[in-house]
């Protein structure tokens, strides 16, 4: 079993910048696929980034790229997103989300741990 939670959401101008944290719990932390996903008042969650157990290969969308960045510290069992260059078209609840299977596993079959997700609001 693992545990998410997520912080750092908040309320930020568009061309801002927001750090989101995930922490988690367990021994075997550095083994997951780590991922963020979102979902917009009245959307369905999409896929936002991941990123491999050891922090070698990333994959993001292509709404995010260049402005959005994962991260990931095996040491203190956590993964960073940080967004810059912020739209309101970014507002959102972000989750985090984990899986022992390799992310082209776990994006078909879908991530097995979810955390409670962290709001972030862009205004205009």
């Amino acid at each position: 079993q693992v545990q998410l939670v997520e912080s750092g959401g908040g309320l930020v101008q568009a061309g801002g910048s927001l750090r989101l944290s995930c922490a988690a719990s367990g021994r075997t932390f550095s083994m997951y696929t780590m991922a963020w996903f979102r979902q917009a008042p009245g959307k369905e969650r999409e896929f936002v980034t991941a990123i491999s157990w050891s922090g070698a290969s990333t994959y993001y969308a292509d709404s995010v790229k260049g402005r959005f960045t994962i991260s990931r510290d095996n040491t203190k069992n956590t993964v960073a997103l940080q967004m810059n260059s912020l739209k309101p078209e970014d507002t959102a609840v972000y989750y985090c989300a984990a899986d022992s299977r390799s992310w082209v596993v776990a994006s078909y079959n879908g991530m097995a741990y979810w955390g409670k997700g962290t709001l972030v609001t862009v205004s205009s």
